[in-house]
């Protein structure tokens, strides 16, 4: 096991020593890369700037291959100084003098080759100083680029300004723009040489005459500006006259214009600048525009509030300028339309040509006014939703629909194009899209299109209702017959009545009834509800239809009650087939004298002594019940209790009737009297008559009490 270790540790160091003095291709496999190299024989490769590129190719020695492969684009470039040389991909471009390392890399094997860089000429230099000065204006001004003192590569130089709003520069060629400084620049293969370029204003000073700001009015004759020029402050007088070489500019051309080169023209109002450049100099006055008139004012003002017109319809409107509260003067404006399709002006006259919209526009001497002209299609006529309203005080609606017919037979929506106007505002309003009721009144509202009248409603405002009255509080109906359909009274906020039968707007549920010519008719039996609708409130009537009742039985017929004492009436009907329904509690009982007696239902109820009738109704059949209230007798006494006589004695009693009001009242001759025993004695309206010995009880009835006497005859 030793001798094994000693001969493998003997072996290792002998492959390591042998790698150490062999170098590795004598190791390489085949296929492998032994080495690349250049496909150049120069140790050192001479490029120029701007002038020339190189192409270098690399190749590898591949073990067990005579051939060399090109790995060019394979291999990995680099140079040591890339603001000297660049390369990609083998292509040497040189930027700068000096010199750079350039290496390819290919499979861990590595090659390099040194490049020196250096420019055609060794200098450049411009024909001008560093520093020049040049007045605005000046031209056939230019600058020479020379290489090495004595080659002219003006033209083959490229050229650059830093400001070009000061100098330009094509191919030397320099051409001033503006006051300032610009820095010219010649570049040629790698070299660069400049010059600095002040530019400087040939005057001193620039003026427009007149030099105060003008005030002028539209309409006013041009004015004549002139533009002079001042070489140093010091110069008397004005100066050159420049005006033929310069351009006056209007800031605002709406308000001035510039005519003819030096005109100044008002336009219309408000404030402009005229201003002038020239040769680095500038100058400006400020201009002011005024009307001469405040306003135009244009007649027929129902057609420009609302300015509608129907197809070839016309309106001739006047124009007048004011400028007072008091004057105004009749003037001919200047008429556009900016749609003549749909309408045309002339002179004042808008004519309506076709259907749609046009901005008619008048103008004089610096004001204006304008209208959009809707034109409609011909209308043969209108006509409105309804023709009489009902409003409440502070109540709103919108306005009514208004329909007009085309030539074609067509209805058209107009609603949206009218407008409307109140005989009376202090009653009925007409505002933001609303009809709106002020106070109790009638006024009549006026619908217009432009100036056509196409709408006239009545309007009637009232106060708020409080309640509706119906005449009757429920309805019984016979099948096949009709009814009225009841009054009603209506009380409003302020305390006033009004019969508003006819207004009232009635609806029936069900088809058990129906409503015509302000009847009700019963088709069916059953139930229904009338209701009734006038202004604010309403109201809500029962109705039942049924068979007509042939007859009536009431019982009782005639009622006698003490005082708060109360007796039910029964009414029973019979139909033509001989059946029969309970109507007690659908009389609608009514107490002719309600301090006697009450009725609720089928409930009489005694108030008062005296007497009253009750009338009830049912299918418009009347029924009477008699009713009589009495006080209730509390208590009956007699004059004596106990009596001892003889025969012959006569002895009256007096007999009285205590009721539930207090009354006291003799009922002796109203009583009925008896004996117990006539052989001892005999009674007669209280009169006590002894006919023998014995004893005999003496008992008085009145109503429903009674009293008895003892009589002892000894």
């Amino acid at each position: 096991m030793s001798v094994n270790r000693k001969t493998t540790k003997l072996f290792l160091i002998v492959v390591m020593m042998l790698a150490m003095v062999f170098p590795t291709s004598v190791f390489a496999a085949a296929g492998d890369v032994t080495s690349i190299e250049f496909d150049t024989k120069e140790s050192t490769i001479q490029l120029i700037v701007n002038e020339n590129t190189k192409q270098l190719r690399v190749l590898a020695n591949i073990e067990g291959s005579a051939t060399k492969k090109d790995v060019t684009n394979d291999s990995t470039w680099t140079s040591s100084n890339t603001s000297i040389v660049r390369v990609e991909s083998g292509l040497l471009t040189p930027l700068n003098k000096g010199t750079a390392t350039i290496t390819a890399r290919y499979k861990g094997a590595v090659s390099t080759i040194d490049v020196n860089v250096s420019y055609l000429y060794d200098e450049l230099k411009l024909d001008l100083p560093d520093k020049v000065e040049y007045k605005l204006g000046t031209e056939g001004l230019s600058v020479k680029a020379l290489a090495d003192g004595t080659n002219d590569v003006t033209s083959e130089a490229r050229w650059t300004s830093s400001d070009s709003s000061v100098v330009k520069v094509d191919k030397g060629s320099l051409t001033l723009e503006g006051l300032g400084t610009a820095t010219i620049k010649a570049e040629y293969k790698g070299l660069s040489a400049s010059v600095t370029v002040k530019v400087v204003a040939p005057f001193k000073k620039l003026a427009i005459i007149p030099g105060d700001d003008q005030e002028l009015l539209v309409g006013d004759a041009p004015v004549e500006l002139k533009v002079y020029a001042k070489q140093s402050e010091a110069d008397s007088g004005l100066g050159t006259d420049v005006t033929d070489e310069v351009k006056l500019v209007s800031s605002n051309s709406s308000v001035a214009v510039i005519e003819d080169g030096n005109k100044l023209k008002p336009v219309a109002l408000g404030k402009a600048t005229i201003s002038v450049s020239h040769l680095g100099s500038h100058a400006q006055i400020d201009v002011y525009v005024r009307n001469p008139y405040e306003a135009i004012i244009l007649d027929q003002t129902d057609f420009i509030k609302n300015p509608i017109l129907f197809m070839n319809e016309s309106v001739a409107i006047k124009t007048k300028v004011r400028n007072a509260a008091t004057q105004s003067i009749e003037v001919n404006g200047e008429w556009t339309s900016s749609n003549p399709l749909a309408v045309t002006v002339n002179n004042g006259v808008v004519t309506a040509r076709g259907t749609g919209t046009s901005t008619v526009k008048v103008s004089y001497m610096g004001i204006s006014r304008e209208f959009t002209v809707t034109v409609l299609p011909t209308v043969t006529s209108f006509e409105t939703e309804e023709t009489e309203l009902e409003l409440l005080k502070s109540q709103s609606q919108s306005y009514p629909k208004v329909t007009g017919t085309l030539l074609s037979e067509e209805k058209q929506d107009f609603t949206k194009s009218v407008t409307w106007t109140s005989s009376d505002d202090t009653i009925v309003s007409t505002e933001d899209g609303k009809i709106k009721g002020l106070e109790s009144g009638e006024a009549v509202i006026t619908g217009k299109i432009g100036t056509r009248e196409v709408a006239n409603i009545r309007v009637t405002v009232s106060e708020k209702v409080l309640v509706l009255l119906p005449e009757v509080e429920s309805y019984q109906l016979v099948i096949g017959k009709t009814t009225e359909l009841p009054s009603v009274t209506a009380v409003f906020e302020d305390g006033e009545e009004k019969d508003v039968t006819s207004l009232v707007k009635w609806s029936l549920s069900g088809s058990q009834a129906v409503i015509k010519d302000n009847t009700i008719k019963g088709l069916v039996k059953g139930s229904a509800t009338l209701r009734g609708e006038y202004l604010n409130e309403s109201l809500k009537i029962p109705v039942s239809v049924e068979q007509e009742v042939v007859k009536f039985v009431v019982e009782p017929q005639n009622i006698e009650l003490n005082i708060k004492k109360s007796k039910s009436i029964k009414v029973t009907g019979y139909y033509s087939n001989g059946s029969t329904v309970t109507l007690s509690t659908k009389m609608n009982w009514v107490s002719s004298d309600t301090s006697v007696a009450t009725v609720s239902r089928s409930s009489v109820r005694a108030v008062g002594e005296g007497t009253a009738t009750l009338t009830g109704s049912y299918q418009g059949k009347e029924l009477k019940v008699d009713v009589k209230v009495v006080p209730k007798l509390s208590k009956l006494t007699a004059s004596e209790k106990k009596l001892s006589l003889k025969p012959g004695d006569i002895k009256t009693v007096t007999l009285t009737a205590l009721y539930d009001t207090g009354l006291q009242t003799n009922v002796t001759s109203s009583a009925e009297w008896t004996t117990s025993k006539a052989s001892v004695a005999k009674v007669t309206n209280g009169k006590i008559e002894v006919v023998g010995k014995g004893t005999a009880r003496i008992k008085a009835k009145f109503d429903t009490k009674t009293v008895t006497i003892t009589v002892t005859v000894k």
